[in-house]
């Protein structure tokens, strides 16, 4: 199992960058490098607790989809995506939200178990590992410059 913690402090209300966290069209807006597009499920607008959704994206040249369903929310402090079909043997990513001083702490925590074994392993520790870490970060510093106009 592989964990990444991400922080990102957001100038804006909570609500604010909660509702955009969980918006389809600015995470299909933040992704344009990978082409994420919403193809089944919730396709636009803000997930809800229960709702799922298929992405269709194109990874390491590969177009790969990867279906998760909104298993736990507390609005405005949190919620968790979670895999229910795709490339990974396992996909749960936190997403946590604090407000202090007119200020919002954005805090990711995405753990995944990665397929194929020792190959998977080794593709984890060279590659893919630091490949979502930066996925992440790009698509925080979206939400983040989404949130203070």
């Amino acid at each position: 199992m592989t964990t990444i913690h991400l922080k990102t402090t957001v100038n804006a209300p909570i609500e604010t960058v909660f509702d955009l966290a969980r918006n389809i069209t600015e995470h299909e807006n933040s992704t344009k490098n990978t082409r994420e597009k919403a193809i089944a499920g919730r396709t636009s607008g803000k997930i809800n607790l229960g709702e799922t959704v298929t992405w269709r994206a194109k990874h390491f040249g590969l177009y790969l989809q990867h279906t998760s369903i909104i298993s736990e929310m507390e609005s405005p402090t949190f919620f968790v995506d979670e895999m229910v079909k795709g490339v990974f043997k396992s996909f749960r990513h936190e997403h946590i939200f604090n407000e202090t001083n007119n200020q919002t702490e954005m805090i990711d925590k995405l753990s995944y178990e990665v397929p194929y074994g020792i190959f998977g392993r080794i593709f984890n520790y060279l590659v893919l590992k630091s490949y979502l870490t930066k996925f992440l970060h790009e698509r925080n510093l979206h939400l983040k410059q989404r949130a203070e106009l």
